[in-house]
C-alpha cells in the first residue's frame, strides 16, 4: 500500500487527527462545582478585572490558532477550507508531539483579506498565538501585516518565515562544509512568493548581498513589469547588479541555489555550469526542482530538499513547534526578525562543527533536543528585544 492509499484509509479509520481531553476531574457533585459552576465564577471575576490572568486560569497561554482560507495547500492549490482541514489538523498534532503546544485549526471559508483579518481579530483573545497556513501570496502578506497591527499577541505566517528559518540553518551549516561565507556568496533564489521572499529576507538580514530572485518571468528587478507589489519590494533590495535573464542564465556561476517554486525547473546542466562546491536546496514539494542525487551528480557539492525520503530534509517541522514553544512560555507580543535569526542559530548549532558533512547540515525532525533548543533561544531573544510579558 502507498502512502496515499494508507493516508486515506488511517483518516478514515482516525476521523481527525486531534482530540480535546481534560485534566479535571468531573466524577461528583464537588468536581462540578469547581470546574463549572459555582466555582468557575471566581476565575471568570479575576480575568475581568485583569484580561492577562486569561493566561493564569485558562489554556489560552499554550493554545494556537491554525488558521487557513484554503488556498494555497501543500502543492494542490486553492483546493477549499474543508479540503485545507486534514493538513491543518496534522499541523495541529505536530504542535502538541513536538512542543506540547495545543492548537485547533480554523478553516475560514473567506477569501477576503478583510474578512480574514477581522475573524482573527474577533477570536484572538481565545488563544495564546496565531500561525497563518497555506494561504496564498500576495493576500498572505498583507493578512499577516495586518493581524501584527491590530494583535498583541504573535502572528505567524509558517509558509514564510518556519521555512525561513530552517532554510537559513540549514545555508549556515552547508556555507561551514564548503567553506564560504554568507557575505560572500552569490545566491539565486526561484519563487517570489512567501517562502522565497522570506528566506532572502531573513538571509540578507544575516549578511547576504549578492541574490537574484527568480519567478517564472526570470530575474526580477526594478521595473520589471508585471510583477505584485510584494516583489517590486523584494526587487529594490535585490539584484544589485541588475541581471536581467532567466533562471537558467542567472545561475551560471552562482554558489547558491533555492528553490521554492515548480517540480522539475532546474536541470543537471544548469547545475553544473554553478560554480566549484554550490549548494542546491529544491524545496519545491512533493516533487522538488531537482531532486538531490541529480544535483549531486551534476556537480553540487551540498543537496537539500523538503522530502524525508532524502537526506537534508528541509522542513518546517522542524521549526515552529519551538518557536511557538519561546514564544508561549513567556507570553511574547510578537515573533519578530531577532527572534526568528535566534532560531535559526540554535537550529544549525544542533548539529557539531565536527559532525558536520555533505548529507549532515540539518537535525531529523525527531531529534528531541531541536524543539527545547529553539525554544530557549527563542524566548531570550523576546527577552532581549521587549517582545516577553514574562
Amino acid at each position: 500500500m502507498d502512502y496515499m492509499q494508507q493516508a486515506l484509509a488511517m483518516h478514515r479509520q482516525w476521523r481527525g487527527k486531534i482530540r480535546l481531553t481534560t485534566p479535571c476531574p468531573l466524577e461528583s457533585r464537588d468536581d462540578l462545582s469547581v470546574a463549572y459552576t459555582p466555582g468557575v465564577a471566581a476565575p471568570c471575576l479575576e480575568i475581568s478585572k485583569d484580561v492577562e490572568k486569561s493566561y493564569e486560569y485558562t489554556r489560552r497561554g499554550n493554545l494556537v490558532a491554525v488558521v487557513t482560507d484554503g488556498t494555497a495547500v501543500l502543492g494542490l492549490g486553492d483546493i477549499g477550507p474543508e479540503a485545507g482541514m486534514p493538513v491543518m489538523e496534522g499541523k495541529c498534532a505536530l504542535f502538541q508531539a513536538f512542543a506540547g503546544v495545543d492548537a485547533f485549526p480554523l478553516c475560514i471559508r473567506s477569501k477576503d483579506v478583510d474578512e480574514i483579518v477581522r475573524t482573527v481579530e474577533l477570536l484572538a483573545g481565545s488563544f495564546g498565538g496565531i500561525n497563518l497556513e497555506d494561504i496564498a501570496a500576495p493576500r498572505c502578506f498583507e493578512i499577516e501585516r495586518k493581524l501584527k497591527e491590530r494583535l498583541d499577541i504573535p502572528v505567524f505566517h509558517d509558509d514564510q518565515h518556519g521555512t525561513a528559518v530552517v532554510t537559513v540553518a540549514a545555508m549556515l551549516n552547508a556555507l561551514k562544509v564548503v567553506g564560504k561565507k554568507l557575505d560572500e556568496v552569490s545566491a539565486v533564489v526561484n519563487g517570489a512568493g512567501a517562502a522565497g521572499s522570506a528566506c532572502t529576507r531573513l538571509l540578507m538580514a544575516l549578511g547576504l548581498k549578492n541574490v537574484v530572485v527568480c519567478d517564472k518571468n526570470g530575474a526580477l528587478r526594478p521595473g520589471l513589469p508585471g510583477m505584485t507589489s510584494a516583489q517590486a519590494e523584494l526587487a529594490e533590495i535585490t539584484n544589485p547588479q541588475r541581471k536581467q535573464g532567466s533562471l537558467a542564465e542567472v545561475m551560471r556561476g552562482a554558489d547558491v541555489f533555492m528553490g521554492f517554486s515548480a517540480p522539475g525547473c532546474v536541470t543537471k546542466e544548469m547545475v553544473a555550469s554553478m560554480a566549484r562546491d554550490a549548494i542546491v536546496f529544491a524545496c519545491a514539494n512533493p516533487t522538488p526542482e531537482i531532486f538531490p542525487e541529480e544535483a549531486l551528480e551534476a556537480g553540487a557539492r551540498v543537496a537539500g530538499s523538503g522530502r524525508s525520503d532524502r537526506a537534508n530534509q528541509i522542513n518546517n517541522v522542524l521549526a515552529f513547534p519551538g518557536i511557538f514553544r519561546g514564544a508561549l512560555d513567556v507570553r511574547a507580543r510578537e515573533i519578530n526578525d531577532e527572534m526568528k535569526v535566534a532560531a535559526a542559530r540554535a537550529l544549525a548549532g544542533i548539529i557539531p562543527e565536527n559532525e558536520l558533512r555533505e548529507d549532515n547540515i540539518i537535525p531529523s525532525a525527531f531529534d528531541q533536543r531541536v524543539a527545547p533548543a529553539i525554544a530557549e533561544a527563542v524566548a531570550q531573544a523576546a527577552r532581549e528585544t521587549g517582545a516577553a510579558r514574562t
